[in-house]
């Protein structure tokens, strides 16, 4: 005997329901008993509905049972019994079991808008000591919110991040060995628009400068974003998440800041309440989840400047309950509060974020790693060093009239070197061209 499926898709009233029919068929069939007609309806014997609400749903396969499941989402649903790698799926055989998890949304039923979800696997709220040593090569073959998600879960090492705002700044700074860049909202309104950070830059503009920094060299860093305040209400905020999940960025904050915000580190600002605040978290996680993504969120509240240190744990806290995979206190007073901040919201992993002549004190990475954050951003340190190398040739050219680069060996193979000009020439080369060949031989 041979027992079939069949899957029917009704709607009505706007509600979808999925029935699950069991069908047996002899195993000596003839020709004509194999055809299937579709005029004719799914098999009725055996029907079960396929309810999370009742016990016989329960024992039936779920539409997300049947449906093909890569290795890590097999583990995820069915233990550590494997499934045999494929092209799609062989790189997370690589990774630890259960290093990552994918739930299946769809078919869960809708969490009460006003109470915090239940901690699920791949967001509790701990920090995971398994060791990275060992991990394949292959892992890089991931997607970059995959990796970091990892380094996350599976690592207590400090993730150092230097701020990056255009293509060139991006390409030093992986020149320099990092592996997680930060693109600045302020650096990226600068050098974008000319114009001060007072919230000026559109979604466009920061989807499209980050869309172009983090697809440079995806396999080998990965890019977290400054989204603002998600550029709207939850509507806007879900598709703002959508699309730089669309764009490989690896994480991103979202702030309580209201939609006329500005740097963290000017004076004056103003944060919305808590409830708008935590709508925007809730709509940022409800993104990330229907789209299956593991984009990571990260919460961030300017709330000290105007509330104070309390409000803020007080909103952290909140928007950990709802998902938010790391905190960001943007503008700590002093050392002490910052150290505080770790313990008290211990072990959900925090961001420091380090802005030069700012508003907050200097935190220096062995500081930030011996307290226990688990990101360090520094958003001005491409930024400030470039106004200020600029601004001095600038004048140099001005008043000396040159510019005080030559002799320093910097010239347009070194600035293009970095800048991808070996692997575009390697491409070419692989395709049969010889039209870039040139370039690198007369170069010695």
């Amino acid at each position: 005997m041979t027992t079939f499926l069949s899957l029917t898709s009704t709607t009505g009233g706007g509600a979808p329901a999925v029935t699950l029919a069991v069908k047996s068929l002899p195993d000596k069939m003839e020709p004509q008993d194999m055809i299937l007609d579709p005029s004719v309806p799914p098999f009725k014997d055996e029907a079960v509905p396929a309810s999370r609400d009742t016990d016989a749903a329960q024992s039936k396969p779920t539409l997300g049972d049947i449906l093909p499941l890569s290795t890590t989402q097999a583990e995820t649903k069915f233990g550590s019994e494997r499934v045999p790698a494929s092209e799609d799926n062989f790189a997370t055989d690589t990774l630890p079991q259960n290093a990552f998890t994918t739930s299946t949304t769809q078919l869960e039923a809708k969490p009460d808008p006003k109470s915090p979800p239940a901690a699920t696997e791949g967001h509790e709220n701990t920090v995971q000591t398994s060791s990275t040593d060992g991990v394949s090569p292959l892992a890089h073959s991931l997607s970059p919110a995959t990796r970091l998600k990892h380094k996350l879960q599976h690592s207590r090492d400090l993730i150092v991040c230097p701020g990056v705002y255009d293509g060139l700044s991006a390409r030093i700074a992986q020149s320099a060995g990092f592996e997680t860049l930060y693109m600045t909202g302020a650096g990226s309104t600068a050098s974008m628009l000319g114009m001060a950070d007072l919230g000026i830059a559109s979604r466009t503009d920061m989807v499209r400068n980050a869309d172009m920094i983090a697809n440079l060299d995806s396999h080998r860093f990965e890019l977290i974003a400054d989204m603002d305040t998600g550029y709207g209400g939850p509507v806007t905020i879900n598709q703002t998440v959508n699309q730089y999940i669309r764009a490989n960025v690896a994480a991103f904050h979202i702030e309580d800041q209201v939609l006329t915000k500005r740097c963290g580190h000017l004076s004056g600002k103003k944060v919305v309440t808590n409830d708008v605040f935590l709508s925007r978290i809730r709509a940022a996680r409800a993104a990330i989840d229907n789209a299956q993504a593991d984009i990571q969120l990260i919460a961030r509240t300017d709330a000290n400047q105007q509330l104070g240190y309390d409000e803020c744990i007080t909103r952290l806290k909140a928007a950990r309950d709802w998902g938010a995979d790391v905190g960001l206190l943007e503008g700590f007073k002093s050392k002490e509060e910052a150290a505080r901040a770790v313990k008290e919201l211990a072990p959900w992993p925090l961001l420091l974020n380090i802005v030069e002549n700012g508003h907050s004190p200097l935190i220096t990475v062995d500081e930030a790693r011996e307290m226990g954050f688990r990101i360090m951003i520094f958003s001005f340190a491409g930024l400030a060093p470039a106004y200020m190398a600029m601004k001095g040739a600038y004048a140099k050219l001005k008043n000396d009239g040159i510019t005080g680069i030559q002799g320093t060996g910097v010239g347009p193979k070194v600035l293009f070197d970095v800048c991808g000009l070996q692997e575009a020439v390697h491409v070419d080369e692989q395709a049969g061209g010889e039209d870039y060949k040139s370039i690198i031989t007369a170069s010695g």
